[in-house]
Parts: C-alpha cells; sequence; structure tokens
C-alpha cells in the first residue's frame, strides 16, 4: 500500500486514528499488549493484529520504533 505524500511539506501523512493514539500512548507507557486486551476486554490476537497494521502503516518495525516515530511527528500531543 503506498503512503499518501503530503506534497507541501515533502513528508509522508500519518492518518491515525483515536484508538491508534490510545494504542501508541499506551505503548509509549510500557503497557503490553497483553495488558491492553484485558484492561479493554479483547483477546490479545485482536490487539496484537490492531499494532500490527498500525506500525505497518507508520512504517515501523517495532512498538519502539512505532512510539518514536509517533512522539517525532507530535502524535502523542494531542
Amino acid at each position: 500500500m503506498e503512503r499518501p505524500l503530503d506534497y507541501r511539506s515533502h513528508t509522508l501523512v500519518l492518518h491515525i486514528t483515536p484508538s491508534d493514539r490510545d494504542a501508541l500512548r499506551l505503548l509509549a507507557n510500557g503497557t503490553a499488549a497483553i495488558e491492553i486486551a484485558n484492561d479493554l476486554g479483547l483477546p490479545e490476537s485482536e490487539i496484537e493484529s490492531h499494532l500490527t497494521r498500525l506500525f505497518a502503516r507508520m512504517g515501523a518495525d517495532s512498538p519502539a520504533e512505532a512510539v518514536a516515530i509517533a512522539l517525532k511527528r507530535g502524535l502523542l500531543n494531542t
């Protein structure tokens, strides 16, 4: 899947949902996927799948990289 390009700033535009932002905040605070799943009452596999898709959209290979990208882009500030 090709990422949209913002031609005004020449940077990739990253669209994340409020639940994506919540997941990134939890990861930034050191919360594991199993804890997120338990808190939300969802299967861990569903959370892992969501995070995997989110990381792919962000171009991240790990939770730490995803959090670093989010922090660098100011995605966790709002």
